[in-house]
């Protein structure tokens, strides 16, 4: 099969992995790369054997495929015009900065016939995938997500950086729409909200409490539920997942409360996912993170943003 020739625009904290998966990705040649600071396209090339680019239009012809690291705001300017050149589209998450910029890219790649995949790697984590496995109906989910602080990604807040992960994934374990969302949040280094925490009700009764913090002194990503006789915990650094299942004594009425640990194989999740890309543009599998996938999650966190930013400014206003 031939291989396919891809692209990275934007070789920032999250841009130069992407090249680097790209560079040794089997079926994939690494074609070039884009970055508004030449300096950093040139150092990203060279390191990974490609061409560096001074706009992302000098790609148009050159890639069948490519991934945008760009800044939030740009996501859906670039994609739209890479889709419109018949060119297929992985954009980080989130993947934009409204619902609206949302809607031009889905509907860019529509009309167009091309694959736009959305970059919520942690589905591509093997311990998410060994999740999917057990849960059934869940009833209350309790996660955190917190970071030292880095610079990268200060264009949007801890919501729509780190927040929008846990987001995803809940909602996609739970077969119904949210109902309620209550946040709060609070800007401690930045301009933006740098803490939050947000409390979901699902219309099915289930429960979401979602924590994300970018000023921690420690690196956190853990996930908890619970349904029906089972605890379930999830690591997605290890790439683990615990499960507690009260199951029934043997010979006895008082049940006992049963553990297991499970442990796939580990994996990069960006491999992963620029793989599971590849094999999309190929027409092997199915959209890991469709464009209306990164839409939904999309618009759950601006539902937190919303919500936390209100409960920001009335904690201002308070004498």
């Amino acid at each position: 099969m031939d291989k396919t020739r891809v692209g990275v625009v934007g070789t920032g904290a999250f841009g130069k992995h992407h090249a680097r998966v790209y560079a040794s990705l089997p079926g994939a040649v690494l074609s070039g790369v884009v970055d508004a600071h030449p300096g950093r396209a040139r150092e990203v090339a060279q390191a990974f054997g490609t061409h560096a680019y001074p706009a992302y239009a000098d790609l148009f012809g050159k890639v069948d495929a490519v991934s945008i690291a760009t800044p939030t705001t740009l996501h859906a300017e670039i994609g739209e015009q890479f889709l419109k050149e018949g060119i297929h589209v992985l954009v980080e998450k989130p993947m934009a900065h409204s619902l609206e910029d949302a809607d031009r890219l889905i509907r860019a790649a529509e009309s167009n016939r091309r694959v736009l995949q959305v970059g919520h790697l942690e589905r591509f984590n093997p311990a998410v995938r060994q999740l999917r496995n057990i849960v059934s109906r869940p009833r209350f989910f309790e996660s955190h997500r917190m970071g030292s602080f880095s610079p990268r990604s200060l264009d949007v807040d801890v919501i729509l950086d780190l927040m929008i992960h846990d987001l995803d994934i809940i909602s996609s374990l739970v077969p119904s729409p949210a109902e309620q969302v209550q946040a709060v949040g609070i800007a401690i280094l930045t301009d933006r909200i740098d803490i939050a925490n947000a409390r979901i009700h699902f219309e099915d009764g289930c429960v979401a409490n979602v924590t994300a913090s970018r000023v921690s002194m420690e690196k956190v990503r853990k996930l908890r539920l619970f349904q029906k006789h089972q605890y379930i915990s999830l690591d997605y650094t290890r790439q683990d997942v615990a499960v507690f299942s009260l199951e029934p004594g043997a010979g006895a009425e008082i049940p006992e409360i049963v553990n297991r640990r499970l442990v796939p194989e580990k994996k990069e999740p960006l491999r992963e996912e620029l793989a599971a890309f590849m094999n999309s543009v190929r027409g092997l599998e199915p959209v890991g993170c469709s464009g209306k996938d990164g839409r939904h999650a999309l618009g759950l966190a601006l539902r937190v943003l919303e919500q936390a930013e209100k409960a920001q400014a009335l904690e201002i206003d308070r004498p």
